[in-house]
Order: C-alpha cells, then sequence, then structure tokens
C-alpha cells in the first residue's frame, strides 16, 4: 500500500550525494509522495529543483524553521511568498516549516529572550504570508506549544489549513487542535517505548485525520533507531500505528493517511 511522508528534510541526502539511493528505497519501501520541507533559503530553490526533478514522488514547502531565525529573518521572509508566482516554477504545497522553539535556545537568559522575540515576529509574518496564500501550514512548535496556538489564533488563519509536525505534546494538547480544527502530524517518535502520551495523542486526533512523517535524518523508528532516518522508514512508523496504536489493518492506515495527506495539501 502507498504511504506519503508528509514532512522529511532532503537537503543531506542531495548534498551527499545519496539522494538517488534514499528515493529508490522510499519507492520500494511503498512511499509513493514526500514533502522535503524548506528551513532557510539554503534550501528552498534546491528543493524547488528537487520538485522539478523528481514530479509527483518529490513536493516542497518554504519556510523559516524558528531554529534559523536571526538578526536577518526580515530579508528571509521577504522571499517567501515569491515562491508562490507564477514565473518561480513548481510551487510550493505549503509555507513551513515556521514556529517557535524554546528548547533550542541559548542558557543565557538576555540573549534567548531576545532570539525567542525574533522567532516571533518571523512567525507573525510567516502566518500573515499563509493567511494571504490561502496554503496549508506546517508549524513547529517546541516548548511554546501554547504561545503557538494563541498566535494562530490572533493571525486569522483557517485552523483547517494548520498541521502541528512531529506531533509530542499530549491529549490535552491535541484536543485543542482538534477543537480549532487543525491536525496533527506523527513521527518514528510513536515508536519508542517512553512514548505512552504521544500514542495517547494519536488515538485521540483518530485514524480519520492521522498523518504520518519522518523527520528525516532526525527521529529514526524502531527497529532503525540509532541510524540516519529515511523517507523510506516512515513505513515503519506506519506499521507500528496500524497494530499498537490504532489496532487495525496496515493498509487501512495507509490508505487513510494518504487520503488525509493528499487532501491536506491539495496534491
Amino acid at each position: 500500500m502507498a504511504l506519503i511522508d508528509t514532512h522529511t528534510h532532503l537537503e543531506s541526502f542531495a548534498r551527499n550525494a545519496t539522494l538517488p539511493g534514499a528515493l529508490a528505497r522510499a519507492r520500494t519501501a511503498g512511499v509513493e509522495a514526500m514533502i522535503t520541507i524548506g528551513t532557510s533559503p539554503d534550501d528552498w530553490a534546491m528543493y524547488r529543483d528537487l520538485a522539478r526533478e523528481h514530479a509527483g514522488l518529490v513536493h516542497y514547502s518554504v519556510g523559516l524553521h524558528p531554529c534559523s531565525v536571526d538578526a536577518g529573518w526580515e530579508d528571509a521572509m521577504a522571499q517567501v511568498e515569491g515562491f508562490w508566482e507564477g514565473g518561480a516554477g513548481v510551487r510550493p504545497v505549503a509555507l513551513g516549516e515556521i514556529g517557535l522553539d524554546r528548547f533550542h535556545l541559548p542558557k543565557d537568559a538576555g540573549e534567548a529572550e531576545r532570539i525567542f522575540g525574533w522567532q516571533q515576529q518571523a512567525f507573525a509574518a510567516g502566518l500573515a504570508s499563509a493567511k494571504r496564500l490561502g496554503c496549508p501550514l506546517v508549524v513547529h512548535s517546541r516548548g511554546a506549544f501554547r504561545e503557538c496556538v494563541e498566535m494562530i489564533d490572533a493571525s486569522g488563519v483557517d485552523w483547517a489549513r494548520v498541521v502541528f509536525h512531529c506531533f509530542t505534546e499530549g491529549e490535552a494538547e491535541m484536543a485543542e487542535l482538534v477543537r480549532r480544527g487543525g491536525f496533527g502530524s506523527f513521527t518514528g517518535i510513536l515508536t519508542y517505548k517512553n512514548a505512552d502520551a504521544v500514542r495517547a495523542a494519536a488515538k485521540a486526533q483518530g485514524l480519520g485525520r492521522l498523518m504520518v512523517e519522518t523527520d528525516a535524518p532526525y527521529l529514526t523508528p524502531l527497529p532503525h533507531r540509532g541510524k540516519p532516518n529515511e523517507p523510506a522508514f516512515v513505513r515503519h512508523t506506519a506499521e507500528f500505528a496500524a497494530k499498537e496504536v490504532f489496532g487495525g489493518p496496515f493498509e487501512e492506515l495507509a490508505a487513510v493517511t494518504t487520503a488525509n495527506a493528499r487532501r491536506f495539501f491539495g496534491f
């Protein structure tokens, strides 16, 4: 059955000349499409080119990851909407990933506050762009779920077009997303022994709203944990979710998550 990896990062594969093998293994594993997620101006054009070269298999997004936000964030964000213009070639399927990240802030309190302030400003700019474009939005939230939700609420962005990728919160936070019409997507963390709360959140959202992702080359699922992740490994997450979280056949989960991804991202 076909699967879609809704969130991967192909930059390392492309720069290390290992992309052909990774794409071939993904196809063999039943991955019919993947979205390579933009994190900074350094990868946006590369991902657009990959989407053009591997039409149908590779799609891409454009966004400024909160850990890529610095004093020059305004110049970066000013380039984002241009990728949706006709002259830019193949268009992104989403804006993102954008959001807030407290986990990677520096230890110095003053510096952390300054950088988090930039993150909030960059996120607000991205939300404004997403509202103007009416496009799907991929949100990165780490240690800042409440702030992210409040900023999205204030932005007027359509929650039905919002996905919190790599969802690692619990049932209560998932309820907040579902109540608003938003989504959470799940990585190989689902397979980790200490991830009971994440599995509970996935079940609370329900199979009918589920999307799966790798976040490759990070967060490798069992049984390959300890090795670099890759799009083919989304199958392990999907098989685990089918059996251990939803208690149903893999074929059903694959069909539903693929349909969900295509409907959400519009391809």
